[in-house]
């Protein structure tokens, strides 16, 4: 991945955002850092999460954000786990939301509302969701052995679904939230 388009500020996104299992993941996303933001762990840039869309609208609206309401009123909330690890070709290391093809379904339905926002600026049209845990500087097979041991000995918790968080990268490179829109509305 080039993190070109992440070099950017200001950005938007649509995430599903999971700060219960930062107790579980910080032992990861801790030492771990952003290559487009060297200087800051993970855990200091934004909580664990899995993306459902970034960039998203540069401003959005309350039209964007009644586009984005229509596209989830059709999934309702569900419990979200995360049981396996796996890692990308470039090394960034993960946790694999369960049941994946409900987050599939929500990323692509949000897809299609959004199609003048390509899912990473373009670079991975169709994007696997899931949970980073390491980035691809400091991922790769020793964090995912670590990951699957860590959940084959105490799973990290299941959570309840109920919304998407908007999210808004600030001046500084940290992510703020500054809406939701609830799944099944």
């Amino acid at each position: 991945m080039s993190d070109d388009w992440a070099a950017r500020r200001g950005l938007s996104a649509i995430l599903i955002t999971v700060p219960e299992l930062a107790a579980y993941t910080d032992r990861w996303r801790s030492v771990s850092r952003s290559t487009a933001r060297p200087h800051v762990p993970l855990t200091e840039l934004i909580p664990p999460h899995v993306t459902v869309l970034v960039p998203w609208v540069a401003d959005p609206t309350d039209a964007d954000e009644k586009r984005l309401r229509a596209a989830l009123a059709k999934v309702g909330p569900f419990e979200l786990s995360f049981p396996t690890a796996g890692q990308f070709p470039n090394g960034t290391a993960w946790l694999r939301p369960e049941p994946f093809d409900t987050v599939r379904s929500l990323l692509l339905s949000v897809f299609e509302a959004f199609p003048e926002c390509p899912p990473y600026g373009g670079e991975f049209p169709e994007p696997h969701p899931h949970l980073t845990i390491s980035s691809s500087t400091q991922g790769g097979p020793a964090v995912v052995a670590e990951a699957q041991a860590a959940l084959a000995e105490n799973a990290p918790p299941v959570v309840q679904l109920t919304e998407v968080g908007l999210w808004r990268e600030g001046s500084d490179g940290v992510w703020r939230q500054f809406g939701a829109v609830p799944l099944g509305a």
